[in-house]
């Protein structure tokens, strides 16, 4: 008999209850607690970051029954219970909202740990009253653990106003933390981004930051060894690469991990191969932001940032690549150190559900188009039909409404064509490289098929794109792939908004 799996709870007490799968955490658990006082996770949502939180509050609390064969029972000292205080925000839309939510959870964390702090106190004022007299009260360092702690800010990131007013809330009532320093034993955040510290954590400068600590690298989501052994009896049948394809690639310097919910939904929805965790909430913001900086899609493909950038998150500045790394729709796939012994990520897209829903979310939202056409592109690159997909191409461009982008000055902007291009193909899971670097510059796209390989060079205006290809040698890259290449430079016109000139040649293999 199975037993059953644990989709949609994230309460730890109620899987060990009900004798649901746990995949134990508990070791990483155990050198987190053993090794840190003030911690950070950032993990992109549904990632299982408030199971793990939930797995300490038990910890920390003494339950050593629901913790039986797990490893870190024979490690913890059991008979010490901690007071723990825990904090997680619903949705907040405004100042005052946030205040009163503030006040009650603090109200329920003191209903529960029978303690009574100052009724005149404001809700920062009140968090130290409730951490101070915690610990006098049990005679104990108290546990602070807050789960999703950006989320008031998070989910009024369109109403800046809003935003930066939760902010300095959230700031000043996190300053509480390090103003109670004697007073406590641990103390946790998790979110999806990690604000500047000028902001937000500005009051909590003594916190470490484990998001790409690599021995942490596992501490949410699934690993292969996980799949091919605690869900092996769940996955019998199924094809492993296929599974891997689809949901694994999330990367935060160890292993190779899945989402949690995509594997658990994928399993209970009997092997469907769907958008699970992608549909759980949708990026319109992020969509909004790639047409108002007119962003060059096909860079999602081969993008390359330093760890400033994937440690900071500015409101009033508000950065895509940073927002899409921590938000799950990048993830890294090579570490490297320039010739400054300065870190560099490389970012992909982390899987196929990623790249297929991502690009047809944007088809459907920013171009305000159906999907349909992809599939005739991609039939005709199939069968090396190159009529076929300049036919495909000026039917596609045509049918774009371009009243959407009046503000915006794209008929010479060479990008947003390329980017079109690179989301209708990307749509379908193709394998894609956007400014594919040669040692004689920048090939604007390429297209590797499994006998054939497509060089692409886009120019707005009359200026020969294919002799560029040639000129620059940009095949050379390529030529011990054993494949044809086909070369292909695409004008547009400016007024026309299409296709005025398409030129290809083929090196065969």
């Amino acid at each position: 008999m199975l037993k059953k799996l644990p989709v949609g709870i994230q309460t730890f007490k109620d899987i060990i209850e009900e004798n649901r799968l746990y995949i134990d955490k508990t070791e990483i658990a155990y050198e987190l607690i053993d090794n840190y006082k003030y911690v950070f996770l950032s993990r992109p949502r549904r990632f299982g970051k408030s199971l793990f939180m939930d797995t300490l509050h038990n910890i920390f609390e003494g339950n050593k029954e629901y913790f039986k064969d797990l490893a870190i029972e024979s490690k913890w000292n059991w008979d010490i219970k901690y007071p723990v205080i825990k904090i997680a925000f619903g949705k907040v839309r405004s100042s005052e909202d946030l205040k009163q939510t503030i006040h009650k959870i603090l109200n329920s964390n003191q209903e529960r740990l029978e303690v009574i702090c100052n009724k005149e106190y404001d809700y920062a004022n009140c968090f130290g009253d409730l951490i101070q007299k915690a610990s006098q009260k049990y005679n104990q360092k108290v546990v602070i653990l807050i789960d999703e702690y950006d989320k008031p800010i998070l989910d009024n990131i369109e109403n800046q106003e809003v935003a930066v007013e939760n902010r300095e809330i959230l700031s000043r009532f996190y300053t509480e933390i390090k103003n109670a320093d004697e007073f406590i034993k641990f103390a946790m955040l998790t979110g999806v981004s990690k604000f500047s510290k000028a902001s937000i954590f500005s009051g909590l400068n003594m916190i470490e930051d484990i998001s790409l600590t690599p021995k942490f690298g596992d501490i949410c989501g699934y690993t292969q060894d996980d799949i091919e052994t605690s869900f092996l009896p769940y996955l019998k049948e199924q094809d492993f690469e296929k599974i891997k394809k689809w949901y694994n690639g999330y990367n935060f310097l160890k292993s190779n991990v899945y989402n949690p919910f995509d594997i658990l939904k994928f399993i209970k929805n009997d092997f469907v191969y769907d958008n699970y965790w992608f549909e759980s909430g949708t990026p319109t913001f992020l969509i909004k932001l790639i047409k108002q900086k007119n962003y060059f899609l096909p860079n999602l493909s081969n993008l390359v940032v330093d760890k400033k950038i994937l440690s900071s998150f500015d409101i009033e500045n508000l950065d895509l690549e940073v927002i899409l790394f921590q938000a799950g729709y990048l993830t890294i796939k090579k570490v490297e150190i320039d010739e400054d012994e300065d870190i560099l990520y490389t970012l992909e897209i982390p899987n196929k559900e990623v790249k297929i829903s991502l690009n047809k979310y944007i088809i459907t939202y920013l171009f305000k188009n159906d999907t349909s056409k992809a599939k005739l592109l991609s039939k005709a690159l199939r069968n090396n039909d190159l009529e076929e997909f300049k036919n495909s191409l000026i039917s596609l461009f045509a049918s774009i409404p371009y009243n959407n982008y009046t503000k915006n000055d794209i008929a010479n902007y060479e990008g947003f064509y390329a980017s079109v291009i690179y989301v209708y193909l990307q749509s379908l899971g193709l394998d894609i490289v956007g400014e594919d670097v040669t040692n004689k510059g920048r090939i604007d796209l390429t297209i590797i098929m499994e006998d054939s390989i497509y060089i692409i060079e886009f120019k707005v205006g009359s200026k020969d794109a294919l002799a560029q290809i040639k000129e620059k040698n940009y095949a050379k890259k390529y030529l011990d792939k054993n494949k044809d290449i086909y070369l292909m430079g695409i004008n547009f016109d400016e007024k026309e908004k299409n296709i005025s000139k398409f030129e290809w040649e083929i090196i065969t293999y």
